[in-house]
């Protein structure tokens, strides 16, 4: 193994104890209520943790972090289809279809891009994209989410098409450098981009992320860090239930909590820790 292999200087190797498994399913718990009381998975807020909190190498917790945002995927979307069928849902497989066409395949070469990085330089990746996401969901918070005017109209049906390609492409590259499912960058594209309601492009961007992530994670098994999977098992099977457990209670206090201004709050969050966990490490 080389020195500039990405899992190299990683200070745990030993498997997760206990107590840090313990403290890895309220960690989870945590992330998983407050992205749920906004609509988010937690996956963007998890990668620091498993990085500065857990002492993961970073392409281990970017492993780590798919996996965990595979199992939450697939159970968001079996829980979504009580409020968005599959009948308002099959009519909308062109926008899925469309994004699918960029995403599989900027995630299918970001992964492989991502395991030949030197560990320093995934940190500043890492670091730059955190917060850019960051930014995007300040955005968001601020100026809200509307379809761009008349955009059918401005470009031809291939234009529109090649669009939604380019975009799913960025949005592959994303969601396979950082472990995440995307939904921050898919949603306002859909809405921006085909003009639907945010109920919708929620579930249609499930849809989108659970292939791209799919095929992200299988280019990942040709790294020595998947071994991760393995090696932390006990810390990533509680992380997995914290996640799904807090998502679940975010859902249900959603109208009964405010949550006037944590969006902001939550995307000023992220950009600190990831300043703090990935400027820390890539000068260390």
């Amino acid at each position: 193994m080389t020195e500039n292999h990405p899992i190299v200087g990683a200070a745990r190797s030993a498997p997760c104890p206990t107590a840090c498994a313990v403290r890895g399913f309220f960690t989870a718990l945590a992330i998983g209520l407050l992205g749920g009381l906004v609509g988010l998975g937690g996956a963007e807020f998890r990668l620091p943790v498993l990085v500065g909190l857990f002492d993961l190498a970073t392409l281990q917790a970017v492993i780590a972090n798919k996996a965990l945002s595979l199992l939450v995927v697939g159970v968001a979307i079996v829980a979504r289809l009580h409020a968005v069928p599959l009948a308002v849902l099959l009519p909308h497989w062109p926008v899925v279809l469309n994004l699918l066409a960029g995403s599989l395949l900027g995630a299918w070469w970001a992964a492989g891009w991502a395991m030949r990085l030197p560990r320093k330089t995934l940190d500043g990746v890492l670091l730059v994209l955190l917060i850019l996401l960051a930014c995007t969901m300040a955005a968001e918070q601020v100026f809200g989410l509307r379809a761009l005017p008349n955009l059918a109209q401005i470009l031809s049906p291939w234009g529109h098409a090649a669009l939604g390609i380019a975009a799913g492409l960025v949005i592959g590259l994303f969601a396979a450098v950082m472990g995440v499912a995307g939904g921050e960058l898919l949603i306002p594209t859909i809405v921006l981009l085909w003009g639907l309601d945010l109920k919708l492009a929620g579930s249609l961007s499930l849809l989108v992320s659970l292939p791209t992530m799919i095929v992200g994670f299988a280019r990942y098994r040709e790294s020595a860090a998947f071994a991760v999977l393995r090696t932390h098992r006990a810390l990533l099977l509680s992380m997995a239930a914290g996640s799904l457990l807090g998502a679940l209670l975010g859902g249900l206090l959603l109208g009964v909590v405010p949550t006037d201004g944590l969006g902001l709050l939550l995307a000023l969050i992220l950009a600190v820790s990831a300043w703090k966990v990935f400027r820390h490490r890539r000068s260390s």
